[in-house]
């Protein structure tokens, strides 16, 4: 750890929490932009890619209700890890550590949206479920010169029937829960080699919970298998640069640096 980290551990958010936040305002304001970014993203139309007849065979898959639905995605992927950091901080008192965990999970959360909102705005790529979103009579119409699609349904459901690739709800999943995965690692020391493999199983839980989720969108039809998976790879990677931009690798003992 440098000088700078030290002298925070052991201290309280209400001793030291101030001065901590104004060494990392630019890193807080940098958040608030990213914020912004991902707001505009949605506001934007997506890309609409060409739906032909035959192409619309493809995506004639029931239009459900979520099994997860949006605003659940939150409570698990924000909530739950900050109530793990502020557990954790009410045992040891360690603002420099709580600080870190919910500006990395902040980090992780964002820029794994951008990333996602920005492919699912560029690529367009149409639902298993779009011929019901764009078509709720059931009678579907076509454009006589092209063969394209001319929609009938609500605007805001056919604008996220584009909005296949990426899922969503794997990348915020995996954005979250697995930055929690890597801060239980780095806490309970799963690598410190005595083998404990009820550690290990620990640490497995958030990343089977995310599993879930994102198996959850290819069931209910509201994504194809591709979506998942890329969302999943997406949202554990970046949960991971984010980490380790804040915290040593869990491979040290309890997430920290040896002296």
């Amino acid at each position: 750890m440098t000088m700078r980290e030290n002298q925070f551990i052991g201290h309280t958010i209400r001793s030291h929490g101030s001065k901590l936040a104004r060494v990392h305002k630019h890193d807080w304001l940098i958040l608030l932009l990213l914020v912004a970014m991902d707001i505009g993203l949605n506001l934007i139309e997506p890309f609409h890619r060409y739906v032909s007849a035959e192409l619309m065979t493809d995506l004639k898959y029931p239009f459900k209700k979520d099994t997860v639905p949006m605003w659940a995605v939150p409570i698990y992927a924000v909530i739950l890890p900050i109530t793990v950091f502020l557990v954790y901080y009410y045992y040891k008192r360690d603002v420099y550590d709580l600080h870190h965990a919910i500006l990395g999970l902040a980090y992780s959360l964002l820029v794994t949206a951008i990333i996602t909102d920005s492919i699912k705005d560029a690529v367009g790529r149409p639902r298993p479920n779009f011929f019901y979103r764009c078509f709720p009579d059931g009678i579907a119409i076509f454009d006589l010169n092209d063969g394209d699609v001319l929609c009938t349904g609500d605007k805001k459901i056919i604008k996220e029937g584009y909005k296949s690739f990426p899922s969503g709800h794997s990348s915020w999943s995996f954005a979250g829960l697995g930055f929690l995965a890597l801060y239980l690692c780095g806490k309970i020391r799963v690598f410190d080699r005595n083998g404990h493999a009820a550690k290990l199983c620990i640490v497995l839980l958030p990343y089977l919970c995310a599993a879930l989720v994102a198996i959850s969108r290819v069931d209910d039809y509201w994504h194809h298998w591709t979506d998942v998976f890329t969302g999943s790879i997406l949202g554990a990677v970046v949960s991971l640069i984010c980490y380790l931009q804040f915290f040593p690798s869990p491979h040290y003992l309890n997430g920290e640096l040896e002296n």
